[in-house]
């Protein structure tokens, strides 16, 4: 069971619920692209922001260790560029202009040194004057702690079988780690046909938290949004922080 990884159950209910960014959050970050930039989505899923960035023209990769998720992508957009693999791992002599990383997936790399690894590798990959955004889960995020397994979900997939999360929630305070194990299980009737184990965990930031890091990796232009809007952050009340970043 490998941690934070979309396998082939997860995906399919990925699908099914979030096939569509969001508008308010797709506006937000195609408010930073220009034509004519090269832009990179790490952690792009099935492509439900890289999609529609290509729709409007705009040249843009990207990149997820899924296989399943990039498979999904591959079958809606099959002229995507997409790179699958680990993002550390990622080698190019080419830089961007715009970097992104939507819907708080940074904060799936609970190791602390992985993360800031990750955030430096992203300022490596840019160019000069080019922008990182990207946004984090926040402490107000906070899920009750679980001691059973229950169905947090529960939808139809277009065979007709039901496809259903039993999960549960823990906080380590001391790390900020929010613990979510998963298990995805498929039905048909009362027969079960496929189960499916996540280890899912989230880093909940404090404002003020990260900032830091992304000083010392180099950016020398840091705002930390509480909205789509762009309302600066002031404090832990909203439960996503937004980030801009410039070199």
């Amino acid at each position: 069971m490998m941690k934070n990884y979309y396998g082939s159950l997860c995906t399919e209910m990925y699908e099914i619920l979030h096939q569509n960014a969001p508008q308010d959050e797709l506006d937000f970050y195609l408010s930073y692209a220009e034509k004519g930039m090269s832009i990179l989505e790490p952690l792009c899923g099935s492509g439900r922001f890289m999609i529609p960035f290509q729709a409007r023209g705009f040249d843009i990769r990207g990149m997820d260790l899924s296989t399943e998720m990039i498979a999904k992508l591959k079958e809606k957009a099959p002229d995507a560029i997409v790179f699958q693999g680990d993002i550390l791992e990622y080698i190019s002599d080419e830089r961007y202009d715009y970097i992104f990383i939507s819907s708080g997936s940074v904060s799936l790399f609970t190791d602390m040194e992985m993360c800031k690894s990750i955030l430096r590798k992203m300022k490596d990959l840019l160019n000069k004057g080019g922008k990182f955004v990207f946004a984090v889960d926040t402490v107000a995020d906070r899920c009750s702690d679980d001691s059973e397994y229950k169905t947090s979900i529960s939808v139809k997939t277009k065979e007709g079988f039901d496809l259903i999360l039993k999960g549960k929630n823990y906080y380590d305070e001391k790390t900020h780690t929010q613990f979510s194990p998963g298990i995805y299980e498929l039905y048909d009737g009362k027969t079960l046909l496929q189960q499916e184990q996540m280890d899912f965990q989230t880093h909940l930031y404090e404002l003020g938290e990260i900032e830091e890091y992304l000083q010392d990796i180099g950016f020398t232009k840091v705002n930390a949004y509480a909205s789509y809007d762009k309302v600066i952050a002031e404090n832990n009340q909203a439960e996503m922080f937004l980030y801009e970043c410039s070199i």
